[in-house]
C-alpha cells in the first residue's frame, strides 16, 4: 500500500510543495494528490493588477502537474476529519471523501471584514481571482470616471491604490489607513511612497478607520462620509474555520499551531504552510500572512515530510525576512530592507530598479510553480518500511479515482 500524501490548496505554498514532494519521493512508495477549488493557479500577488485591467493569462493546474505523477482533484474542501484521516470535498464531479496518511494543509486565507457593516454587501476585494475579476468589471462600468476608495494601509492596499490610479487615470483614487501611511518604512522609503501617491494623484486619509460601507460611500470613525463609487476592502485577511472545526490545535483566529517543522502540535500526521499556519520566525515572532511566509513554511514542511518518511534527518533553518517589496504601479516600487526583528533598515531602493526587482520576484515565483518538479530528476528516496506500510483509511472508490 502506497503512502498517501494529500495537499489541500494549490497556491504558492501548496503547488510548490506538491511538486517538491513528487520530485524527492519515489513514486513506487507514495501517492500525491492535490485538492484545489479552482482549475487554475492563482497569482495572488498580481490580483490587484488583474483588477486594475492588466491581462494575466491563467495557468491550468492540470498542465502544471502533467507528467509529474501528482493527481489533481478540482473541488472545494468542506471538512477535515483528522481522527479518521479523511477530507470531504465537493466539486463538479460531485461529493467525495479522500483518505490520507500525511496531510499538508495550505488552504490560504480570504478577506477579513472585521464585522464592519456593509463590507460583505458593498465592498470589493482582491483576495481571490473571482473577486478581482468582479472588481475589474465594476471599474469598467464606471466608464473612466468616478471615485474609488481603497481601505487598508498595508502592502495590498498600497499596491491596489497605486495600480488602479496608474491604470485608470480618469478615476479619483483615495486610500484610508488606520494609522500613518507607510509607518513601518524607513524615512527615505516613506518619503518615496508619499511622492508616488502625489504623482499618481492618490488622496490619503490617515488615521481613518472605516466604520461602515455603503453602495456609494464609506463612513469614518467620526461619522464623516467619504464618497466612493467603489470601495475596495484590503484591511487584512482571515483563514477559513475548517481547521477549527476539525479539532486541530489552532489560534484564536483559526491558524494551525505547528512546531518548528510545520507539524501540527495536536495531530502529528498533519502539516501546514502558508497563510493557514501559525509559525514562529527566527526573531521569535509569528510569521505574517505573505508570499514569503508561504515560501519559508512550504519548504520547511516538505523537508520535514521527506525526512520523516525516508528516515533522514530533518534539516533546520531560520525563517527570517530580508525585506519588503512594494509595487507602486508598473514602473515604480520600493524594496525596503529589514533587520532580524523585521524593523526597517535605513537602506532601501526605489523607482524603476526596485520595480524590475519586484517583477523578477513575481516571475521567479511563477516559474517555480510552473515547473514544480524541475524536470523530475531520478528519485531515489524510498520510504522506510514503517511509513510505506502505513495503515489505510477510507479506501473508498472516490479515493481510487481522485
Amino acid at each position: 500500500m502506497k503512502h498517501r500524501i494529500l495537499v489541500l490548496g494549490a497556491g504558492y505554498a501548496g503547488a510548490f510543495a506538491a511538486g517538491s514532494l513528487a520530485r524527492r519521493l519515489s513514486p513506487a512508495d507514495t501517492e500525491i494528490t492535490v485538492v484545489n477549488a479552482e482549475p487554475v493557479f492563482v497569482e495572488r500577488m498580481r490580483l490587484h493588477q488583474l483588477a486594475a485591467g492588466r491581462a494575466i493569462a491563467p495557468r491550468r493546474l492540470a498542465d502544471l502537474f502533467a507528467g509529474t505523477g501528482v493527481r489533481l482533484r478540482v473541488a472545494r474542501v468542506t471538512a477535515v476529519d483528522p481522527e479518521h484521516r479523511t477530507v470531504a470535498v465537493t466539486g463538479e464531479d460531485g461529493d467525495g471523501v479522500l483518505g490520507y496518511d500525511t496531510l499538508l494543509y495550505t488552504l490560504g486565507s480570504r478577506v477579513a471584514d472585521h464585522g464592519v457593516p456593509g463590507v460583505a454587501e458593498h465592498a470589493f476585494d482582491v483576495a481571490g481571482r473571482p473577486s478581482a475579476r468582479h472588481l475589474r468589471a465594476r471599474l469598467d462600468s464606471l466608464g473612466g470616471t468616478g471615485t474609488v476608495l481603497v481601505v487598508g494601509g498595508g502592502l495590498t492596499g498600497i499596491e491596489t491604490a497605486t495600480e488602479i490610479a496608474e491604470s485608470r487615470p480618469g478615476l479619483c483614487v483615495a486610500l484610508a489607513a488606520r494609522g500613518e501611511l507607510g509607518a513601518w518604512l524607513s524615512p527615505g522609503a516613506r518619503l518615496h511612497l508619499r511622492q508616488a501617491f502625489d504623482r499618481l494623484g492618490v488622496t490619503v486619509h490617515e488615521h481613518t478607520g472605516i466604520e461602515a460601507v455603503g453602495a456609494t460611500y464609506a463612513v469614518g470613525p467620526d461619522g464623516t462620509t467619504i464618497p466612493a463609487d467603489v470601495t475596495v476592502w484590503t484591511a487584512g485577511f482571515v483563514v477559513a474555520p475548517l481547521a477549527t472545526a476539525a479539532g486541530l490545535k489552532v489560534t484564536e483566529d483559526g491558524r494551525i499551531v505547528v512546531d518548528d517543522t510545520m507539524r501540527s502540535v495536536s495531530h502529528p500526521d498533519v502539516y501546514a504552510a502558508g497563510d493557514s499556519v501559525y509559525a514562529m520566525g527566527g526573531n521569535g515572532r509569528p510569521l505574517p500572512m505573505s508570499c514569503a511566509t508561504a515560501g519559508h513554511t512550504n519548504m520547511r514542511a516538505t523537508d520535514a515530510i521527506v525526512g520523516r518518511l525516508t528516515g533522514r534527518r530533518v534539516p533546520r533553518f531560520d525563517k527570517t525576512y530580508v525585506g519588503n517589496h512594494i509595487s507602486l504601479g508598473r514602473y515604480d516600487a520600493i524594496l525596503q530592507m529589514v533587520d532580524g526583528d523585521a524593523r526597517a533598515k535605513s537602506w532601501f531602493v526605489g523607482g524603476r530598479k526596485a520595480a524590475r526587482f519586484k517583477a523578477g520576484v513575481l516571475k521567479g515565483s511563477l516559474w517555480g510553480v510552473s515547473y514544480p518538479t524541475f524536470g523530475l530528476p531520478k528519485r531515489k528516496r524510498r520510504l522506510t518500511t514503517t511509513t510505506a506500510a502505513a495503515p489505510a483509511t477510507a479506501n473508498t472508490p472516490e479515493n481510487a479515482a481522485a
